[in-house]
């Protein structure tokens, strides 16, 4: 079996890349023309994949790139990811995040129309929630640039599956962690200034929300429900999630409490780091994929913050 990854350097495909690798896969992964190239995530594999350079901005390279790589199975991971960004880039936000995946589809579409297709969604583009728990049937109320490009990106896969029989499908993932996330994400800016103020590097530790509430889980786990999604014998949209959310206050305690250090000590509630329009109460609903596709998270909210900041700690000595 082949398999395309695009955002294959990023946390959720290094962990994809791997999890296929080790079912046999070949698997090509797309990269952008960089003058820095960041393979940090994929180094220790880098050797068993191939990478070609190809951009979401740029129709005809997607096109070359699936006449000559022919995959069975097509993950679009890639996206300006960073919530908070999509504000001060909204137009570029709306090229890579919604417009980028029209491009693939169409790339599919033309080069390999029996390839299967998984399509990154996310539990922001319930946003402002109409209900909770959250659902595959749950209206969606964006709060972000990020959130908005992101409904683009989920309804033009259905329509595509609609349109022209493609087997297209999206995992509505709610947010998903680990060692290799980014820096500039809440979950690993408490658990790399943990390890900054044990370590005697850093006093104190700015953050934005702390009632901000989320349904978090390993990535690990999570790149596993986009494999089991393409398996299935016809395609069809999945919310992944942990089932339970805990607000960033409690992350930080954990986090901190793991370390020995009291968080009231350390924690500054900054106004500057609070977004324009907020997110408040994100809680999947992940019944379906428990019974359709058999997922089931593996790691639990404590294991994954301990986890976190046992790998900055390793990583700051």
């Amino acid at each position: 079996m082949k398999a395309l990854i695009t955002g294959i350097t990023g946390q959720d495909g290094s962990y994809l890349a791997e999890f296929l690798l080790g079912k046999g896969y070949s698997v090509t992964g797309m990269v952008r023309r960089s003058s820095t190239e960041k393979f940090d995530r994929i180094a220790h594999i880098k050797d068993r994949l191939d990478l070609r350079q190809a951009d979401l901005l740029d129709q005809l390279s997607l096109i070359k790139l699936m006449e000559s790589v022919q995959p069975d199975e097509i993950y679009n991971l890639a996206a300006m990811s960073f919530v908070p960004t999509s504000w001060t880039q909204p137009m570029l936000t709306g090229e890579f995040t919604a417009i980028g995946v029209t491009r693939v589809l169409e790339a599919m579409r033309m080069a390999c129309p029996k390839a299967r297709l998984y399509q990154a969604s996310s539990s922001e583009m319930f946003g402002k929630v109409r209900e909770v728990p959250q659902t595959e049937l749950t209206p969606f109320y964006p709060r972000s640039p990020y959130g908005v490009a992101k409904v683009y990106g989920h309804y033009i896969t259905v329509n595509y599956r609609e349109s022209y029989n493609l087997f297209a499908v999206s995992g509505i993932l709610f947010n998903h962690e680990s060692p290799r996330r980014g820096i500039e994400f809440v979950t690993r800016k408490i658990s790399n200034g943990v390890a900054r103020i044990k370590l005697g590097l850093d006093r104190e530790l700015r953050l934005g929300n702390l009632d901000a509430k989320r349904d978090w889980g390993f990535a690990g786990d999570y790149v596993r429900a986009m494999w089991m999604m393409l398996q299935r014998p016809a395609p069809e949209d999945y919310v992944i999630a942990s089932g339970e959310n805990h607000s960033v206050r409690e992350f930080a305690e954990i986090a901190f409490a793991h370390a020995g250090l009291d968080w009231r000590k350390h924690v500054i509630s900054d106004p500057a780091l609070i977004r324009p329009a907020e997110v408040e109460n994100l809680l999947g609903d992940c019944s379906k994929a428990k019974r359709d596709l058999g997922w089931a998270p593996s790691v639990d909210f404590p294991g994954l913050v301990r986890m976190m900041v046992d790998a900055d700690l390793a990583r700051l000595k």
